[in-house]
């Protein structure tokens, strides 16, 4: 999970606050004491650490809070705001040209996820019904080229290339005139990276932005290298005066402390954050979001987003009628657990509703295998009995247990979870229609 050591020794160092019905500056430093070492631990900035401590203690040892009748809840919402303004307070979207085509300078050590983060980028803004053009400009590594051709190929996005043999600002130079050809109005250009940062790297970079003179440069750096990564998009932004800056596996970052220090020290935006492999991986940013996760109060709009991207409206629909009528199949079930995969990790959907904290998403199972033998169950079923399960007898069991190479045991304990579903949705389909009548005779009802 997302910054989950951080998010949770923050919850415990703030919810001791939270059931107090007064509090005294003391109270408020030991607090502050346990939120400065458990930032330190996640291996944010020293100095930004000491500054956002200084913020928090003195608004929480105001009149705001010390008057209030609910200080604990008042400290935590100061909490929030300070890690929302610390990451940059709102999304900061890309920057596109008023006449196109938009040119997005792509840059970053080797090793921090460029090529495969370009893609990434395409694929987004493909979705947005732009035209981008990928365009080669590492002319070092071995198979940068085919590497970015296989990306592009699986987004479905063209790729400009040269050869090896082209200085890289011709051949970026040489992009924006063929993209201007082709209608392209974004042009992601991937350069080259170095294992450190030298003369050579910063030259080529500054050669490039001088020869195409782009919207956007962005930084792409890994947010599990912590500080090191916050070092290296500070001697970036001095050279080269970067957009915004790129976290990749954020997905993997337990700690935080690039996405909680980038902003403060280089005062660029962070613009997308990478949150798994796959080529739909890549986020916009919302610093007010992030601030809300980790203090365990949900993220509900990124949800919502996600199932409006990867459910089906009309089988939703479909479905919701199915429901209200009773007539839920196995199918059904099937076709459910197929659109909660395309959500994401269980855990990190968890994750996102309010209430849930990290500790308790520990202890949590999600086993990927118990997922594959739902389905390979209830498709070793006849079309009759996935829409009528109440057929299925002992005998059935054991043939459907051996064409999904499972057991009995197995068998039965999915059918008892389809019926606990099956009356589960009765209770709510219920609820609902008493809810309207209730309404329908003037009782209030939320």
């Amino acid at each position: 999970m997302v910054f989950e050591s951080l998010s949770e020794k923050l919850q415990n160092a703030l919810g001791k606050l939270r059931g107090k019905g007064k509090l005294s500056e003391k109270d408020v430093d030991l607090a502050m004491r346990e939120v400065r070492l458990a930032l330190l631990e996640a291996d944010v900035n020293f100095k930004v650490v000491k500054d956002f401590v200084k913020r928090v203690k003195e608004r929480a040892i105001g009149s705001e809070v010390m008057e209030s009748l609910t200080p604990g809840q008042q400290v935590v919402k100061i909490v929030n705001e300070e890690l929302t303004k610390l990451m940059g307070e709102k999304e900061s979207k890309l920057n596109f040209a008023s006449t196109p085509p938009t040119v997005i300078l792509m840059c970053g050590l080797q090793g921090a996820g460029k090529t495969t983060t370009a893609g990434k980028l395409a694929n987004n803004l493909k979705i947005q019904s732009k035209r981008p053009l990928l365009v080669v400009c590492d002319v070092y590594r071995p198979a940068a080229i085919k590497q970015l051709e296989v990306v592009g190929e699986r987004v479905g996005v063209p790729v400009f290339t040269m050869g090896d043999k082209n200085n890289p600002v011709d051949i970026a130079k040489a992009a924006v005139e063929h993209g201007k050809r082709n209608n392209n109005d974004c042009i992601i250009i991937d350069t080259a990276g170095r294992l450190h940062i030298d003369d050579d790297l910063m030259d080529e970079l500054e050669g490039i932005y001088n020869g195409v003179n782009p919207q956007e440069i962005l930084l792409v750096v890994d947010a599990m290298t912590g500080q090191d990564a916050v070092n290296v998009a500070e001697t970036f932004n001095e050279r080269l005066e970067i957009t915004g800056v790129v976290l990749t596996k954020l997905d993997g970052d337990a700690r935080g402390g690039a996405a909680l220090s980038i902003r403060a020290v280089t005062e660029k935006p962070i613009k997308f954050v990478g949150m798994g492999e796959k080529l739909d991986q890549l986020e916009p940013f919302h610093p007010d979001r992030m601030a809300s996760r980790i203090l365990g109060m949900g993220d509900v709009l990124s949800l919502i987003e996600r199932a409006q991207s990867s459910i089906d409206e009309k089988k939703a629909l479909e479905l919701e009628k199915k429901i209200k009528s009773q007539q839920f199949t196995l199918d059904d079930f099937l076709e459910q657990i197929d659109q909660m995969k395309n959500l994401g990790p269980l855990d990190e959907l968890l994750g996102m509703i309010p209430g849930v904290n990290s500790k308790a998403l520990k202890n949590l199972d999600v086993n990927e295998k118990d997922i594959i033998k739902i389905q390979a169950i209830i498709q070793s079923m006849t079309p009759q009995e996935r829409n009528d399960p109440s057929i299925i007898d002992s005998k059935r069991r054991k043939r459907i247990a051996n064409g999904s190479g499972t057991t009995v045991q197995d068998v039965n304990k999915l059918l008892k979870q389809f019926r606990d579903t099956k009356k589960m949705m009765k209770r709510f389909t219920d609820m609902e229609k008493s809810m309207k009548k209730k309404g329908k005779f003037g009782f209030p009802f939320f």
